[in-house]
């Protein structure tokens, strides 16, 4: 079973970055997806970018120039590089993977997920 381990949240200005990390351990299968959601207190999880193992990405539009997500491979880490923040990134952020090479930005469609990164981006 896959074990995800998210890490790099914290307070920001609007305007500013952060870089989120989520280490990946365990089981995982050669072809694969993952991705980072997010969720705001009363909103429903969503997804904010997403990359297969065979290495195509996808974005969600809110974020599309800001956010860049990535994967060392060798470490086993994903990350999301998110620069211009605004208040309205705020959120729990979380990684999540899936069996196949599927890309996709449905939370419902991952199985394994990690205890989330709270990232707060102030006025």
């Amino acid at each position: 079973q896959v074990r995800l381990v998210e890490s790099g949240g914290g307070s920001v200005q609007a305007g500013g970055s952060l870089t989120l990390s989520c280490v990946v351990s365990g089981y995982t299968y050669s072809r694969n997806c993952m991705g980072w959601f997010r969720q705001a207190p009363g909103k429903e999880r969503e997804g904010v970018a997403a990359r297969a193992s065979v290495g195509i990405i996808t974005y969600a539009d809110s974020v599309k120039g800001r956010f860049t997500i990535s994967k060392d491979i060798a470490k086993n880490i994903l990350y999301l590089q998110m620069s211009s923040l605004r208040p309205e990134d705020t959120a729990t952020y979380y990684c999540a993977s899936k069996e196949g090479s599927y890309l996709s930005l449905i939370p419902s469609q991952y199985k394994s997920w990690g205890q989330g990164t709270q990232v707060t981006v102030s006025s």
